[in-house]
């Protein structure tokens, strides 16, 4: 039986004659899904009773319901009674790395949500791994059952050797090395460092250049109306970072095309809402708008898929048929790929979702390939499943950690000014405050006292003598214990918190011993943990299991008393973001993009 990955379906140059005799009933389909309303991505209308004719895993035709059976008679049938069809949802921005799992791992849940294209950034394993780790997630791609791209990580690390320690260093030369090797890499990642780029730094404009000069569009993260122009003009057609209406707007009219980035509202990813006001208040089109998810952990993603953030742009007023095709055919416009994907136009990739009237999957089509029904995998997507890529032996040794490290500053003996790292939902920005302290007797009488914990950042690429930095959070909220992540974005070094450092070691004892995770750690024992051996970042398992582990996780956590999801507690690291950051080279003022003493 065929692998079911996306090389299954044949390029369309070789089924042409195919597809024209079928389409001309001249020759039976293979497959025809009858008794259903279409939804057409190009017109924006419901096309009551229809069907789709297909062969060789791509859409020969959509013709009224019956039309094959009144010329053949005995065509393979399946009967949707009634259920509205659509083409399979195409995600413009995703991090496979954030749902934990591996890329085949992760097609499971796309599935389910009706979701049959990606394009990832992979800058996450990029940062661990250089160029070895991109690689690797390619060939993990080629074997998934779903059509996965990559936009090629184009800003690792985040910012410089000066102020973090990453994993890699994807240069000018190994951007564009990876574009002449791989035609999965259609577009340059988010271009993170926004500010060097409007400013002119020369690396960044070298990288912008080893796309734009190979015609590949070039993807965005800015955040700030004062810099859209110089952005804009520097090449970049597209972002997810649109955080409300006025940017929004400003974007669109510079031409950037805005992912409309939905996310559960209890994270910081859920910015539609306010962005998609550019439409539904300020008139502008949304032609050059789609939707997409950004990041997902394993649990998330299967509850919010794409198809929900297509709920949700109809939520804020847009119309069913123009939200799908928010979520189909404008992301595979982006990328040039609508004559392929996106629509239910001859010619196409048979990728099909069958849903109620609410939008919500219920079966999907793979290349023509049923592999979900009722809600529910089938066998032959449970078999292909079943065959995940194996990932090297060197991503499972990326934790490289000290024999021996304190986690803990010494206690101040005098009065002095803590640069203290303020947290506040939803946790994409931090807060620079400066908190005057007076001398306590000891730790904990002075954390509650002013409302802090302790935050250590610990190198883990073995690249430095064991860098380890120093802050203190603000309005954290943890009671108890430490919580410790090996996905510290975007370096990935591990960043834990704790109350003492007991438990703080505890906590990053058993990342190392699992060669990654995230724990949540009370009295010297893992009260819970996502074990991520591959890279740090990544678990081995089907995306079920891995979900499992992170509602456990997710329940200690908010038991610990944290006040930020642990999502955005991973974001802590994340030196490109305002206002006050930690790597382990210390504490990041970001405007300034300068370093600053803890204690002053």
């Amino acid at each position: 039986m065929t692998r079911l990955t996306r090389f299954a379906v044949a390029p369309l140059h070789s089924m042409t004659r195919r597809l024209a005799d079928v389409a001309s009933a001249r020759v039976a389909p293979d497959l025809v899904v009858t008794g259903a309303r279409v939804l057409s991505t190009y017109s924006e209308r419901i096309h009551p009773s229809r069907e789709v004719w297909i062969t060789g895993g791509r859409v020969a035709a959509v013709k009224p319901a019956g039309a094959a059976k009144k010329v053949w008679g005995g065509v393979p049938l399946y009967d949707a009674a009634g259920g509205l069809i659509a083409p399979g949802l195409v995600d413009p921005h995703i991090h496979i790395e954030s749902s934990m799992v591996t890329a085949c791992a992760y097609a499971e849940a796309a599935l389910l949500n009706g979701t049959t294209t990606i394009f990832c950034d992979s800058h996450e394993i990029g940062n661990v791994m250089d160029v070895a780790g991109v690689e690797a997630m390619l060939e993990d791609a080629r074997e998934a059952p779903l059509s996965i791209f990559l936009t090629v990580p184009s800003t690792v690390p985040a910012t410089s050797a000066e102020l973090e320690t990453a994993g890699g260093d994807l240069t000018p030369d190994k951007i564009a090395g990876l574009f002449d090797r791989w035609p999965e890499a259609v577009a340059l990642g988010e271009k993170m460092d926004f500010v060097p780029v409007t400013m002119g730094d020369e690396r960044s404009h070298a990288i912008l250049a080893a796309a734009l000069k190979r015609g590949r569009p070039v993807s965005g993260h800015v955040y700030g109306r004062e810099f859209v122009a110089a952005y804009a003009a520097s090449g970049v057609t597209d972002t997810h970072e649109a955080i409300d209406r006025d940017i929004a707007d400003d974007l669109l009219d510079a031409g950037v095309w805005v992912f409309l980035r939905g996310g559960p509202p209890t994270t910081p990813w859920h910015s539609l809402p306010q962005a998609i006001r550019t439409i539904t208040e300020l008139g502008a089109s949304h032609k050059r708008t789609a939707v997409c998810t950004d990041d997902r952990d394993a649990d998330d993603l299967l509850l919010f898929g794409l198809d929900w953030v297509v709920r949700e742009a109809v939520k804020a007023g847009m119309s069913p048929e123009q939200a799908w095709s928010m979520g189909s055919l404008h992301g595979a416009t982006r990328f040039g790929m609508e004559g392929d994907i996106g629509g239910l136009g001859g010619g196409r990739r048979a990728d099909l979702v069958l849903m109620d009237d609410q939008l919500k999957p219920q079966c999907t089509w793979y290349g023509g390939e049923l592999v979900v029904e009722h809600g529910k995998i089938t066998p032959r997507l449970d078999q292909a499943l079943s065959q995940r890529y194996q990932y090297p032996k060197a991503a499972y040794a990326t934790v490289k950690l000290p024999e021996e490290v304190k986690l803990t500053p010494e206690l101040p003996a005098k009065a002095c000014t803590v640069n203290a790292i303020k947290t506040a939902l939803p946790g994409i920005t931090l807060i620079h405050e400066k908190v005057a302290i007076e001398p306590a007797k000891d730790w904990p009488s002075l954390f509650e006292r002013y409302g802090l914990c302790f935050v250590t950042v610990v190198e883990r690429h073995g690249k430095s003598a064991g860098n380890v930095a120093y802050g203190l959070l603000k309005d954290f909220g943890l009671k108890r214990g430490a919580v410790a992540s090996s996905v510290g974005h975007d370096s990935h070094n591990i960043i834990v918190a704790g109350t003492n450092e007991g438990d703080m070691q505890a906590a990053i004892s058993a990342i190392k011993a699992e060669q990654g995770g995230v724990c949540v750690v009370a009295d010297g024992k893992v009260r819970a943990m996502v074990p991520l051996p591959i890279a740090g970042l990544l678990s081995d398992k089907r995306v079920t299991e891995v979900a499992e582990a992170v509602k456990v996780l997710k329940k200690e956590w908010a038991e610990a008393g944290c006040t930020i999801p642990y999502m955005g507690f991973n974001l802590i690291p994340l030196s490109v973001i305002p206002e006050i950051r930690i790597t382990d080279k210390g504490l990041v003022l970001v405007p300034q993009m300068e370093l600053a003493p803890l204690f002053e």
